[in-house]
C-alpha cells in the first residue's frame, strides 16, 4: 500500500511521510515521488505550492 492509502484508512499519521519520501530517496524506483506516495496531480501541486499542512487538509477530506 502506498502513503495516502494506509493515511486514509488510519494505519499511519500524516508526519509518516517523512519517511516514505526518505524511503523513496534511497531506493531503486523509478517512479516519480508522486507516484510512489499514490497521490494525484490535484494532490501533488497543493503540497508543492501550499505546504505539508494544506496537502493534510486535502487527505483529510477524504478520509472514510
Amino acid at each position: 500500500m502506498k502513503f495516502k492509502e494506509k493515511y486514509l484508512a488510519g494505519e499511519l499519521p500524516f508526519e509518516a511521510i517523512d519517511k516514505y519520501i526518505e524511503d523513496w530517496g534511497n531506493s531503486d524506483e523509478t517512479c516519480t515521488l508522486r507516484e510512489y506516495l499514490g497521490l494525484n496531480a490535484e494532490e501533488e501541486d497543493v503540497w508543492i505550492s501550499d505546504s505539508d499542512e494544506a496537502l493534510q487538509e486535502l487527505l483529510d477530506k477524504q478520509k472514510k
